[in-house]
């Protein structure tokens, strides 16, 4: 049976959106496979990591049919990298084996049974649908997902809260020394709902979103996820946890504002971070009527500083800070100016977008 018959360009982009979360070594062999259920003239390809399961649909010609076996994505992904966009290819069953063609090509290729493909098993209750625009989605995840925890031992902080209530959705992401919140409104009110999205569905999900105003719909329960945009369907569990009361760490009524260029304080963030120490990345701000100097020293006694003009009048401050955490912030931002909100040395910073109230950036001072 001819499973599939299409172009090249065609059959990859369709198996890429589905394989980006299948591992190369995984303790299960038929995790590393794509199952592939043919129905009538239309194929479903799902992969799985046991956390997350992605599942598309497409129509790629072939005969008409139901068919299903499993097969190594990555095998066939790389396979396929190695054709011209435009030749036609086709993948055909034949004794449980799959036989992909390409011009003068041919590949045999081993299938597992579709009956040994661990599917996800879709919680039975999920809170009501809402949908955003895919780019507003993909914006948010931008503005907080740098902040998320690596492997931290706190393993709620290793992914990103999802905070739905009335019209609004927040996300937000920290990892104990910086906390990034963004939000976006809905089109309808929902009963407040709060998740913890895993690091790894993050990164998947900033992958598979396009720029479009096309809408992605959510429903959440209590230990699942699902997301349905571009005729995919993205399930994935959740990070268990009670993730910290960000209301309490974002810093309101600090006395101190500096609204400057983020262009130019980036350049000069950037310059000043050379001359740090590697595992010390710490930079001084003096903040003072007229003026913002930036320095930095390291174990070598080298020193760096630059000054910036600013349109200030407030307190003379001295802080310190972890370069990298104001490199991030500043660099995943688009707009032109920046606002720098400071209370004194000891206190955490507030970094906001002053044509966009709904980004709020929070950074801890470290001392130098």
């Amino acid at each position: 049976m001819i499973v599939l018959k299409s172009t090249q360009d065609q059959v990859l982009s369709v198996l890429q959106s589905v394989a980006g979360i299948v591992e190369r070594r995984h303790t299960l062999p038929v995790l590393a496979n794509v199952l592939i259920r043919k129905t009538g003239n239309s194929v479903q390809l799902t992969t799985s990591d046991l956390e997350i399961q992605i599942r598309t649909t497409a129509e790629l010609g072939g005969d008409n049919g139901n068919f299903t076996t499993t097969v190594g994505a990555r095998k066939l992904i790389d396979i396929l990298r190695t054709m011209p966009a435009d030749q036609t290819v086709s993948l055909e069953s034949t004794q449980n084996k799959l036989v992909l063609k390409g011009g003068k090509s041919r590949f045999t290729l081993q299938t597992l049974p579709a009956e040994d493909f661990p599917l996800v098993q879709e919680a039975p209750s999920f809170g009501p649908t809402f949908s955003v625009p895919q780019k507003t989605l993909k914006d948010l995840m931008s503005q907080v997902s740098f902040a998320m925890a690596v492997h931290d031992i706190r393993y709620y902080l290793n992914g990103i809260l999802f905070v739905a209530e009335g019209k609004q959705l927040s996300l937000v992401a920290t990892d104990g020394h910086r906390l990034a919140y963004a939000s976006a409104t809905l089109d309808v009110e929902v009963p407040r709902q709060e998740v913890i999205l895993p690091r790894k569905t993050v990164l998947e999900l900033q992958r598979l979103l396009s720029d479009t105003e096309g809408a992605i719909e959510m429903r959440f329960a209590s230990n699942q996820a699902k997301f349905s945009f571009d005729g995919m369907e993205f399930v994935t569990k959740l990070v268990e946890g009670k993730f910290p009361d960000y209301n309490r760490v974002i810093p309101k009524n600090h006395r101190n504002h500096i609204t400057l260029g983020r262009v130019s304080l980036l350049a000069c963030l950037q310059r000043t971070a050379i001359l740090t120490s590697d595992k010390f990345k710490g930079v001084r701000l003096n903040v003072e009527p007229g003026l913002l100097r930036v320095a930095s020293n390291n174990a070598e006694q080298e020193e760096a500083v630059d000054e910036l003009d600013i349109d200030y009048s407030g307190d003379a401050i001295e802080i310190g800070f972890n370069v990298t955490y104001l490199i991030d912030a500043l660099s995943n931002m688009s707009q032109e100016m920046v606002k720098l909100e400071l209370q004194d040395s000891n206190n955490s910073a507030l970094l906001t977008n002053p044509e966009n109230n709904a980004f709020k950036y929070v950074v801890m001072p470290m001392r130098i």
